[in-house]
């Protein structure tokens, strides 16, 4: 694991909202137990996203609102910002920064079991 692996473990500096859920198993059949949930997520400058974590049973999208995020997967760090960000899907495993000066803030979707 290089060193930005290693950084990535501990987070800093992220607030989530938690803006809506909608209980799948009332909409659609066989997805009992699961719910969509839409959150808010704000990396302030410096800030980590982390640790690396996986999607596995957990998919999802983003949209980035604000400033650049910089999401680590496969050896590979990429920007995104303002504008569509990136698709969480099984094979995701990474890890979030905001390199930058502002803070980024994102609308995050997943399906996701109940709480």
């Amino acid at each position: 694991m290089g060193e930005e692996q290693e950084r990535a473990h501990e987070a800093k500096g992220v607030a989530v909202e938690l803006l809506a859920t909608i209980d799948l198993g009332r909409e659609i059949d066989g997805l009992d137990g699961y719910q969509l949930r839409m959150r808010k997520v704000t990396i302030e400058p410096g800030g980590v996203f982390g640790p690396v974590h996986d999607h596995r049973g957990r998919p999802g999208t983003v949209f980035v609102l604000e400033g650049t995020i910089t999401d680590h997967r496969d050896g590979t760090a990429t920007e995104y910002g303002p504008g569509p960000g990136w698709p969480e899907d099984r094979a995701t495993t990474h890890w979030l920064e905001n390199r930058g000066r502002v803070a980024a803030v994102e609308v995050s979707v997943d399906i996701v079991r109940k709480e």
